[in-house]
């Protein structure tokens, strides 16, 4: 059993102030595994104090100091991988391919954020003014369970590389990840108090930190309905907010695409992380013309998509976080049934075989039209609408229309054609024919899936201030 009963503030492990105590689970097996204590509003306010005595100092850090301290935390992520990789495991479930992903990951956002940093320029003249880019001030980051440490490591670099302080509140329930995320970054020795992690309740260290005054800068990761809360605190001191919230993407396959490639492709990507993704492209739009090839083709594909035990390296789908979310993604299966879509694959209930474990059979719908909840509302979950279009002209319109505007994938044998389509598309994100990850682009949504910008330059800016000096 994990007992952890510590928190992060000014360079050491500390007891916390709190004494409410949580469980944590297993999700492939629904065994309590451990429990954490969390923080309270007074632990809060001790870890902003913590980095605002910071900050001062390592605001005017030189660069190359900046940059060696972001070596030495992918060096001390690196360091410990296969530890990452048995936490979120054993707490989270993920499936290999994911886990594969996500823990070199970590530390590689460090690498890439020190070299966006090497070429970057603090000051610049526009006409007679001296622009110079300074630090933000004390940072908050909230970060949420369905990627705990790779969040972590994304906006703490973001931070060291502009010499802003932080205090991270990770999800309670990743409690074992970011306990061994924190000891790879306290091992990477940094100047007390530039970052400080105190796991809590949202609704207590996460308000608390919210609505703190010495704080200027919040990042979030995590649903719309608790993005809006956070704004709304945060305007309250006019705090800076970059805001990565919720969605529901499209993958419009064109009728010239490719179908050997972008069956698989769309499957992929409705069903990353176990469909608990914000970027997931859960809407799946397909050409009238091609329709019922596509639905065959995708019927046979979800095969290969196996749900079940996260070591063994053939499933490419886990559990679910919780029995809450395995509860919510069971109600958006029936409401599928009762709007009047057909089940293409899946259905409700564990996949055959399992047992126990919050185990979801990968779903899809067909018979969808975008007006239905299932198409509309984030399910965070392998459930994906099969959504038919007459043209290009619809595809665009379909894909449009939604609340969202995270990511969107296109798929066509004519790049031109796939441009044209994509630059009509309103997302911060979309990718052409299933592209790579670009970790130096930009990242963020559109519409109510947030603002504000992570990653490369437009990351490091996100927590920056321009001053002009005149004369």
């Amino acid at each position: 059993m994990h007992i952890i009963d510590r928190i992060y503030i000014d360079g050491a492990f500390v007891e916390p102030h709190g004494d409410q105590w949580a469980p944590l689970f297993n999700p492939a097996t629904e065994e309590q595994i451990g429990t954490v204590r969390l923080a309270d509003a007074h632990d809060a306010d001790r870890a902003v104090a913590a980095a605002k005595r910071a900050f001062p100092a390592f605001s005017n850090t030189p660069k190359e100091e900046r940059i060696d301290m972001l070596h030495r935390l992918h060096a001390a992520v690196a360091t410990r991988a296969s530890d990452l990789i048995d936490a979120m495991r054993e707490e989270y479930g993920a499936p290999s391919n994911f886990i594969d992903f996500s823990a070199p990951r970590a530390g590689n956002v460090f690498l890439e954020m020190a070299k966006t940093l090497e070429s970057y320029d603090f000051r610049r003249r526009i006409g007679s003014a001296d622009v110079q880019m300074r630090p933000s001030g004390v940072t908050v980051a909230i970060t949420p369970w369905n990627s705990n440490y790779g969040f972590i490591c994304g906006k703490l670099s973001a931070a060291i590389a502009a010499g802003a302080t932080m205090v991270i509140k990770p999800s309670e329930m990743s409690a074992v990840q970011t306990r061994v995320i924190t000891e790879c970054l306290h091992a990477a020795s940094l100047p007390e108090g530039v970052f400080n992690i105190v796991t809590g309740d949202g609704a207590v260290v996460g308000s608390a930190l919210t609505a703190h005054r010495d704080v200027s800068k919040i990042t979030f990761t995590g649903s719309t309905a608790t993005g809006r809360r956070i704004v709304r605190t945060a305007a309250e001191t006019m705090k800076r907010v970059t805001m990565e919230l919720g969605g529901k993407s499209p993958s419009i396959i064109l009728e010239d695409a490719d179908l050997d490639v972008a069956v698989p492709q769309v499957l992929a990507a409705g069903f990353l992380n176990s469909g608990q993704a914000c970027i997931a492209g859960t809407r799946i739009l397909a050409p009238e013309s091609r329709f019922e090839d596509i639905e065959a083709r995708l019927r046979e594909a979800v095969k290969d998509f196996k749900a079940g035990e996260p070591n063994d390296k053939s499933v490419r789908i886990g559990p679910m976080v919780s029995q809450k979310q395995w509860d919510r993604v069971q109600s958006y299966i029936r409401l599928g049934r009762e709007e009047g879509a057909t089940l293409l694959a899946g259905g409700e209930g564990r996949p055959e075989g399992l047992s126990r474990g919050w185990f979801v059979q990968p779903t899809i719908f067909t018979g969808v039209n975008n007006d239905m909840r299932i198409a509309r509302e984030e399910i965070f979950g392998p459930v994906l609408s099969l959504i038919p279009y007459r043209d290009e002209e619809d595809a665009i319109t379909i894909a449009n229309d939604t609340d969202y505007g995270l990511q969107a994938q296109v798929f066509s044998s004519d790049i031109t054609r796939a441009r044209r389509v994509a630059d009509r598309i309103e997302a911060g994100r979309v990718i052409l024919n299933g592209a790579q990850h670009e970790p130096l682009a930009p990242f963020g949504g559109l519409k109510q899936s947030g603002f504000g910008r992570e990653f490369g330059v437009f990351g490091l800016e996100a927590f920056l201030e321009p001053r002009a000096v005149l004369g």
